[in-house]
């Protein structure tokens, strides 16, 4: 079985870039077809593998202003040659599901949404953008005919995989496909038990969706030290926004991280993520978590066990949240135990198992 792997670009190192990295802990011989690959972004884990890029790393700033040839990215993805691969695994948020495979060949998908922009928040998409407002007037019009071709592009998907239970709903409504949950890798126990401070703990890319302007709004009333890492576009609009309560520590190391999860008093989560593996390493180092009650939160987080929920997405709800939060009921150990289910060991056996099963199936029934 000659397997090869597809992933939409390398250009930053997020929840998807860790399933990459499994992906080639199983295969670490297989080649990866990236749109781009920036090396000053990118993992430095990917270094020593054989990584392909499209036609569009060699354009005039390709690589670091890649997101102005997204026309461009459904001719980059058919164009890679896959004639000699008998199975492609794909890991797609976006464009990569869109490759064109020989007959004979098995592709499967490791979605972790069907694409954002295009589908669940094409609209937020849009504001949010940065560009004129005669951009914007015409903009529409432009992802109508994206929105097409991905549609088109989730046929060629022979097996879809989903990330969590919220993603299989969409790829069944967006993509009338059905698929198999396998939950993402997290490295759950390199992360261990330690003594609570007095701080709660936010982070990740800072980006709107995400929502960390309920987490300042939230603390500035309240006044409580919360800790915040990660950078994005929202970063100094965000902190010019932040009390001296609340620090923004930027980018951090994995040490780093795993320090401030051991110490903090409770990880808030306030958006609504497809999984959400920050809850999962907070929780395997014993820390509960206060979540917005939606998407892969209600997936991983036991109320009054590893965490709690707020209802509704404003900083009143939140807020009400941390002041009724109690650290010392919950017991880290039981906390820690529940997070070690989603570890990296169990996601690379059930893909591996996965992968192998519907090989055996493809090739039985095309003989």
């Amino acid at each position: 079985m000659k397997i090869a792997l597809i992933h939409d670009h390398l250009a930053q190192d997020g929840g998807a870039e860790k399933v990459l990295a499994a992906f080639l802990e199983i295969w670490p011989e297989a080649p990866v077809f990236v749109v781009v690959y920036n090396k000053n972004k990118a993992n430095k884990i990917f270094l020593k593998n054989d990584i392909r890029t499209s036609f569009i790393q060699s354009l005039p700033f390709g690589i670091k202003k890649y997101k102005w040839y997204l026309p461009l990215y459904p001719a980059a993805v058919e164009n890679y040659d896959l004639s000699e691969f008998d199975v492609i695994l794909s890991s797609n948020s976006a464009f990569a599901k869109g490759i064109i495979t020989r007959p004979n060949t098995l592709h499967i998908c490791y979605c972790h949404t069907p694409t954002r922009f295009l589908w669940s928040d094409t609209h937020s998409y849009i504001k949010e953008l940065g560009v004129t407002s005669v951009v914007k007037k015409f903009l529409p019009l432009f992802l109508s005919n994206i929105r097409i071709w991905d549609r088109l592009a989730a046929e060629r998907v022979d097996k879809f995989i989903a990330n969590s239970a919220l993603v299989q709903n969409r790829i069944k409504k967006y993509y009338k496909a059905d698929s198999t949950i396998i939950y993402p890798p997290v490295e759950a126990a390199k992360f261990s038990l330690g003594q609570p401070k007095d701080y709660f703990l936010a982070g990740g890319r800072l980006v709107p969706y995400k929502r960390f302007d309920l987490v300042v709004e939230a603390f500035n009333r309240l006044g409580r030290p919360i800790k915040i890492f990660g950078e994005g576009p929202e970063y100094q609009t965000l902190k010019n926004k932040a009390k001296s309560n609340i620090e923004f520590l930027g980018l951090v190391s994995d040490q780093q991280k795993a320090k401030l999860y051991q110490e903090a008093l409770a990880y808030i989560n306030p958006q609504e993520e497809d999984f959400g593996i920050t809850m999962v390493e907070a929780m395997a180092a014993g820390r509960p978590v206060i979540a917005y009650k939606a998407g892969g939160a209600k997936e991983i987080i036991i109320a009054g066990k590893t965490g709690e929920f707020f209802d509704e997405q404003t900083w009143e709800d939140l807020a009400d949240a941390v002041v009724k939060f109690k650290p010392q009921k919950y017991q880290t150990q039981q906390i820690r135990d529940h997070a070690l289910k989603f570890d990296v060991t169990f996601f690379k056996e059930n893909i591996k198992n996965f992968v192998e099963e519907q090989y055996n199936n493809f090739n039985n029934n095309n003989n």
